[in-house]
């Protein structure tokens, strides 16, 4: 009969355990899950502005080499002899950066990317095949703003920052001009 009587309690601690065992391992998932999720958002965030470094250093030298042609819009001309091999070297990082991409990026930010940098090789391409026409420059560095501004705009949202990017401004700009008027 004493048995009868404790039974209640004991039914009461029973339950007591399993709830808290089931409350605790509940904690502990979700505070796993959001870690996994930080550490991800960071190597999402390392990634895309690692790509976007060495796409911007593809750009300057191969803009430093158009300069060199008589492409205006950029001050340190770089000689072709010295730039195409830089631009090489920065071609190869961007293809090792890309992999990274590749492995974390969603759907949208790969594509975005792929733009963006099809867009720097169409640059390139101006300055090895020599003399350029300052429209076709103009117009290439515009392609290549407006991808650059769906790049970072998709990386954005991938990464949860709300609101978009300020835009890359207009391709070419007079700087002469604003600061003379």
């Amino acid at each position: 009969m004493a048995l009868w009587d404790q039974l209640p309690a004991l039914i009461g601690v029973v339950i007591g355990s399993v709830g808290s065992y089931a409350a605790q391992s509940l904690t502990e998932r979700r505070r796993w899950e959001r870690q996994r999720t930080e550490r991800w958002d960071e190597k999402r965030f390392e990634t895309y502005g690692s790509y976007a470094n060495a796409l911007k250093a593809q750009l300057r030298i191969a803009q430093r080499i158009g300069a060199a042609l008589g492409c205006a819009h950029v001050v340190d001309s770089l000689p072709p002899a010295e730039g195409l091999p830089l631009l090489a070297e920065a071609e190869s990082r961007r293809a090792t950066e890309w992999e990274s991409v590749l492995l974390v990026g969603d759907a949208a930010t790969i594509a975005a990317a792929r733009r963006w940098h099809e867009t720097i090789w169409s640059i390139e391409l101006l300055v090895r095949e020599g003399p350029v026409d300052a429209e076709s420059w103009a117009g290439a560095h515009r392609l290549a703003s407006a991808a650059r501004d769906a790049f970072y705009e998709s990386a954005r949202r991938d990464l949860g920052i709300g609101g978009p990017p300020p835009p890359s401004g207009q391709w070419p700009r007079d700087w002469r001009a604003e600061l003379s008027g």
